[in-house]
C-alpha cells in the first residue's frame, strides 16, 4: 500500500510524519525506515524508528530509490513501513513523470512484499495529475 501525503509547505505534514513514526514506534510488530534528506528528523522519532540519510548513499532518481527500497527490504525481511520525507529531496527530481511510473512500481512492490509506504510531498494536489492524485491523502 502507497499513500502520499500532500500538501504545500507549512501546513504540518513533518509534525504528521513525526506522529505517525513514533506512533509506529509503539508496536512491537513494526519494523520501520525512514528514508530523509539529511538529519532533520533524528531528535524527533524515537530511537526504534530506523532513519536513514539518503545523501550517505549513491542514489540517485526515482529507479535507484526503489532499488533503494528493494534492498533495504531484501536486508529486512520482517520490514512493515516505509516513510519517505520530501519525496523531490529524497530522489534529487522533481520530473512529474518519473514520479508517476515509480508510484506505480512501488505499488506493485508494496503489495508483493506486504508493505506499507507513506511518502511526504511538498504539492499543491489540485496541481497533481489523477495517476498521482489517487494515491494522496490532503493535509492542511
Amino acid at each position: 500500500m502507497v499513500r502520499i501525503l500532500v500538501g504545500s509547505k507549512g501546513s504540518g505534514k513533518t509534525a504528521r510524519l513525526v506522529d505517525d513514526l513514533n506512533a509506529q514506534a509503539q508496536s512491537d510488530a513494526h519494523n520501520v525506515v525512514c528514508i530523509q534528506y539529511g538529519h532533520r528528523l533524528d531528535r524527533l522519532v524515537k530511537y526504534k524508528i530506523r532513519l536513514v540519510d539518503i545523501m550517505e548513499y549513491p542514489v540517485e532518481g526515482y529507479q535507484e530509490l526503489l532499488s533503494f527500497i528493494a534492498g533495504i527490504s531484501a536486508k529486512d525481511y520482517d520490514l512493515t513501513h516505509v516513510y519517505i520525507d520530501s519525496i523531490y529531496k529524497v530522489a534529487g527530481s522533481k520530473d512529474i513523470a518519473q514520479l508517476e511510473t515509480f508510484l506505480g512500481d512501488l505499488e506493485e512492490f508494496s503489495e508483493r512484499n506486504d508493505l506499507h509506504v507513506s511518502i511526504i510531498l511538498s504539492a499543491q494536489i489540485e496541481e497533481l495529475p489523477d495517476s498521482i492524485r489517487k494515491y494522496c491523502q490532503k493535509f492542511e
